[in-house]
């Protein structure tokens, strides 16, 4: 059973990315506050959920939540700034973007370099603990998703639809055979060595 939130007595926003570790695409981010009673039974870390009971959850959350925003940060940022910079940046978008301020962000992970005059809390493995965090990591994937199956459209050699960026086999060969696309992160190792890690 997933906590609602952590600090019980604050308007908190739970904060959670998704495209960390791939080797094309912009990474997302969502900030959801949640009502003191929300509930959904296949509320879970997004990683535990099946792709339909994701997109189950979401839309019971962009219905019911008191506030959520997505935002990203897109691959050429990515090369400017370093992927953690990067993950930080879109959750602070994302809070940016909510129609309410938050008092308090409760933020999946072990670290977090703020930019905004908001107090937080770092939990690591937080989207398996509580709501707010696995609302947002519900959010921030199931909209990444729906990005990268949009590029597959303009480059299907690189099956963006399958493995949605993320450094699959068959991603690599396919960036072996026809190399990388505005999409893919410049300062990330697309070589064909790394194929020995499967």
């Amino acid at each position: 059973m997933l906590e609602n939130s952590f600090a019980k007595d604050l308007l908190e926003a739970g904060c959670d990315e998704a495209g960390r570790g791939c080797l094309a695409g912009p990474v997302f981010a969502a900030a959801v506050i949640l009502p003191h009673d929300y509930y959904h039974p296949l509320l879970n870390d997004s990683k535990q959920m099946t792709h339909k009971q994701r997109l189950e959850v979401r839309a019971h959350i962009e219905a019911n939540a008191l506030a959520w925003a997505v935002a990203e940060v897109s691959a050429e940022e990515i090369d400017h700034m370093n992927i953690l910079c990067a993950s930080f940046e879109a959750m602070q978008r994302a809070v940016e973007k909510l129609s309410i301020r938050p008092e308090h962000l409760l933020i999946d992970g072990n670290r977090f370099y703020p930019r905004l005059d908001i107090p937080f809390r770092c939990e690591v493995k937080g989207d398996g603990r509580y709501a707010n965090i696995a609302a947002a990591s519900v959010l921030a994937k199931t909209w990444r998703d729906e990005r990268m199956d949009l590029l597959h459209k303009e480059f299907p050699m690189y099956e963006w639809d399958k493995n949605k960026g993320y450094p699959t086999k068959a991603h690599r060969l396919a960036i072996a055979e026809h190399g990388i696309t505005p999409h893919h992160r410049q300062t990330f190792n697309h070589t064909i060595g790394q194929l020995s890690l499967f």
